[in-house]
């Protein structure tokens, strides 16, 4: 399974979005791939216009949810802490999306390049799409 972050559900709901982006998230929604977590659906609807909220939400409906606890927030301060460590300092939120990610064993598939920053400090898997978008298993 591969988290989607916000950067990428933002791009494939945008009509200008980017292909690339468009391509992957829905060869990952095809394959049943696209998991969703707290993080990202509180940032995306959060975001979105209250009139597009109900179709956004409908779309979220059909994709697997992965849950958390209380464990996982203290991790994700660990994780944050390490990365400060080092000289980088991204938002909380994505620390906490690359957290779940880790902690479930999935990747994280996101055109955002804070979460490319803290694969090369933390164990981040981020997914890659395959040729023209495709689904690409590890």
């Amino acid at each position: 399974m591969v988290i989607v972050d916000t950067s990428a559900w933002i791009e494939f709901f945008r009509r200008d979005g980017e292909l690339k982006a468009k391509l992957a998230l829905k060869s990952l929604i095809d394959e049943y791939e696209a998991t969703l977590c707290g993080p990202v659906e509180m940032e995306f609807l959060g975001g979105a216009r209250p009139a597009e909220r109900p179709k956004l939400q409908a779309w979220f409906d059909i994709v697997p949810y992965l849950s958390n606890d209380q464990k996982l927030w203290r991790q994700a301060a660990t994780h944050y802490g390490a990365l400060r460590a080092e000289g980088l300092t991204v938002p909380w939120n994505d620390v906490l999306i690359a957290t779940i990610a880790m902690e479930s064993g999935h990747r994280v598939y996101s055109v955002d390049q804070h979460f490319d920053a803290m694969a090369a400090i933390l164990p981040l898997r981020l997914y890659v799409p395959g040729y023209n978008g495709g689904f690409a298993r590890e």
